[in-house]
């Protein structure tokens, strides 16, 4: 068993993620347009860029926490030694130099390719310490659901607080509120990340007379179909959810002419994710995992076509059906964390190989292609639209912002529950490897 202080500890680490991932998800792209003054268009396509970095990055960031080996063991060190690297180039990000067009465009992409490379650095391995802290299939889900609570209190913190805290601190300048704001976060961020390297201890290693190649574990990697309905599922998941999350300013300020409401909107939307992710565990235990995962998607692309019909008055619904949406979507993902790990453990129980680091920096290669695929698409489809900043926008773009919101999320979401039917790593087939490695040991 995995102590309650243990799990808190490890879930701090993605309070501290999220810090970062949720503000560029709901503001990073209207930070961009709206207060440095970049097209729309250009940002989405720097999104989608900087993804064929991480298809280098990522897998040899996993690769090399596979091997690592010190006294903290393969995955917390990087939490230590990353931490405060990861604060300052968030803050770098969110900083507005005074430079021509050109010089915007070179800036956002090397600070944004910079966050990337540190976000790479210490969140693979973090993510990977879940897999290792225990091999108990309903620990692994009540770890993950942990895990994700705080996350989703990271994203409460960010959506709660930064554009209240960009209008005190910055008094008047948007461009020095952002900056000061996401330097608090980073503060806190670079504490909590230590306090889950110090909580946390790894007890899940691979064979002592394990030895590959960085070329052996791809060649392990591509063997593992179980991984591979992971990765494809985690690019149509990632898609739609940016998509969604990434266009909810614009919905509430254009479509729902509610500026003032924006965060109220996306708070009580994160309060919907935060129960959602509190109650995955009690689903587990009643519920296949599968067949729940494949359900919560169908459920949460229901509600996203539903959110079409609702009309620009009807503004208790709108925000009804979003914290819905947030509550069933993320019921369902600490299922699909737990998932990676069975992943692992598939991997080991075919080849012999346990490759942690490699699976988990793989899949959220994946994740990121999603969110970049979802971010560059509110780029491109907010310019295709007609959107322009901060003004009175055309019938034409006022549509497309809903369309953009509702109908287009709802296939990610359509497209998972379709992968996932492929998906064998039941409750029963986790036991039966479980059991057979066991024998090895």
């Amino acid at each position: 068993m995995v102590s309650i202080k243990e799990k808190i500890a490890y879930g701090l680490g993605d309070t501290a993620s999220n810090i970062v991932f949720q503000t560029v998800m709901l503001f990073l792209t209207f930070f961009y347009t709206d207060i440095f003054g970049i097209s729309p268009a250009f940002v989405g396509t720097m999104f989608l860029a900087v993804r064929l970095i991480d298809a280098v990055t990522d897998p040899l960031m996993g690769a090399l926490a596979d091997r690592t080996n010190t006294k903290w063991g393969k995955f917390r060190p990087y939490l230590l030694w990353f931490a405060l690297p990861f604060g300052i180039i968030s803050v770098l990000a969110f900083t507005t130099p005074d430079l021509g067009e050109e010089g915007k465009m070179i800036y956002a992409f090397v600070t944004y390719t910079a966050l990337m490379m540190v976000y790479t650095a210490i969140n693979i391995p973090y993510c990977a310490l879940g897999g290792v802290l225990t091999a108990d299939p309903k620990e692994r889900v009540s770890i993950q659901s942990y895990r994700f609570v705080f996350a989703m209190l990271g994203g409460l913190l960010v959506s709660g607080l930064t554009l209240p805290l960009v209008d005190f601190l910055g008094q008047g300048d948007k461009a020095k509120g952002y900056q000061l704001t996401i330097a608090a976060m980073s503060i806190l961020g670079v504490a909590m990340f230590l306090t889950c390297f110090w909580g946390t201890k790894e007890r899940l290693h691979p064979p002592v007379d394990q030895q590959s190649s960085f070329k052996q574990d791809l060649g392990f990697l591509l063997k593992n179909d179980q991984w591979r309905i992971l990765s494809i599922a985690a690019v149509c998941l990632l898609s739609g959810m940016v998509l969604r999350t990434s266009l909810a300013i614009y919905y509430v300020k254009y479509f729902l002419n509610m500026p003032d409401s924006i965060t109220l909107f996306i708070t009580l939307g994160m309060l919907g994710n935060i129960f959602g992710c509190m109650l995955a565990q009690p689903l587990a235990k009643r519920v296949c995992k599968v067949k729940a995962y494949i359900s919560l998607q169908l459920i949460a692309a229901a509600l996203c076509v539903a959110s079409y019909f609702v009309a620009a008055d009807q503004t208790m619904l709108a925000f009804a059906m979003f914290i819905l949406w947030g509550f069933t979507f993320n019921m369902a993902t600490p299922l699909l964390w737990a998932k990676m790990a069975d992943a692992v453990d598939y991997g080991q129980y075919k080849t012999g190989v346990r490759i942690t680091g490699m699976i988990y920096s793989s899949i959220i290669f994946f994740i990121k292609l999603g969110v970049a695929v979802g971010g560059a698409a509110a780029g491109w489809l907010l310019s295709g639209y007609g959107y322009q900043a901060d003004t009175t926008q055309t019938a034409e773009a006022l549509n497309g912002i809903l369309l953009s919101f509702t109908l287009y999320p709802a296939l990610g979401s359509i497209l998972v529950a379709i992968v996932m039917r492929w998906y064998v790593l039941d409750s029963n087939k986790v036991d039966e490897i479980h059991l057979a490695l066991n024998k090895q040991h």
